[in-house]
């Protein structure tokens, strides 16, 4: 049974490499909203939804696979931007089906519209979700429907 705070389920939201360079990396494609900023704006929307969130961010793989199997026990949920680790790593996606959570991806950029490297995703074969192209409003938009896959179950 995921654990909750006060009787909120708890969602892990997950970043991956680089994603702490928000703002100041390539701000004419990702923008000058930091991290932070986002952690700010999905604490603000997960007490709207009646959540709790976790908020992680990992320049490591290994990590963020160890993350995801923690959440196996901890949570009811995960929000997830892979970032570099969308179309290579199997690891991850391999983790990501180990667990039986509600998964949504997130991408501040319309990945489809990138490089085309950039357009295969592995996190997608095991989201239930894929918001791409949205800004940082797109983590807000993942916890409202969050909110909806963790009702229904």
């Amino acid at each position: 049974m995921p654990q909750t705070t006060e009787n909120q389920p708890r969602i892990y939201i997950l970043n991956g490499p680089n994603l702490n360079l928000l703002g100041v990396r390539e701000p004419e494609k990702y923008g000058t909203t930091t991290l932070l900023q986002i952690e700010e704006l999905c604490r603000e929307r997960a007490d709207v939804e009646g959540l709790s969130i976790d908020f992680r961010q990992s320049n490591h793989e290994g990590v963020l696979v160890d993350w995801v199997q923690q959440a196996r026990e901890e949570a009811a949920g995960i929000i997830l931007n892979p970032a570099g680790l969308t179309s290579t790593s199997i690891t991850l996606f391999d983790a990501l089906m180990g667990v039986s959570l509600p998964l949504i991806e997130v991408h501040i950029t319309n990945i489809h519209r990138r490089e085309a490297f950039r357009h295969f995703s592995y996190v997608s074969q095991a989201a239930d979700a894929v918001i791409a192209g949205a800004g940082p409003h797109g983590y807000q938009l993942a916890l409202s429907h969050m909110a909806r896959l963790v009702q229904s179950r």
